[in-house]
């Protein structure tokens, strides 16, 4: 059974600083693509970080430089170090594991964290 659960959300005043966890459970993760999904209120859930199971990264535009997704396969676990916070990071945050197999597309969520930025 495949569990992605996050933690380390919280509240943080603008300018600080929060690292987000995704632990993984099953025997997936190091063939598993990761990514870090938000969404704020009103608005549709938009990726912020990936890291291929090579390692490799994407960012979007408005967290470049800011953030930094890192994945420790020893732990199954995958961080999201998110500097510099502004209010308009504030979301809930979902971890998102998918990989193919034999042709098929496994594809799976963790709960959300929520990240509040405010003063």
């Amino acid at each position: 059974q495949v569990q992605l659960v996050e933690s380390g959300g919280g509240l943080v005043q603008p300018g600080g600083s929060l690292r987000l966890s995704c632990a993984a459970s099953g025997s997936f993760f190091s063939i598993a693509d990761m990514g870090w999904y938000r969404q704020a209120a009103g608005s549709q859930r938009e990726l912020v970080a990936s890291i291929n199971s090579g390692g490799r990264t994407t960012y979007a535009d408005s967290v470049k430089g800011l953030f930094t997704i890192s994945r420790d396969n020893a732990k199954n676990t995958v961080y999201l170090q998110m500097n510099s916070l502004k209010p308009e990071d504030t979301a809930v945050y979902y971890c998102n594991a998918h990989w193919v197999v034999l042709g098929g597309r496994y594809d799976y969520w963790g709960q959300g964290t929520q990240v509040t930025v405010s003063s």
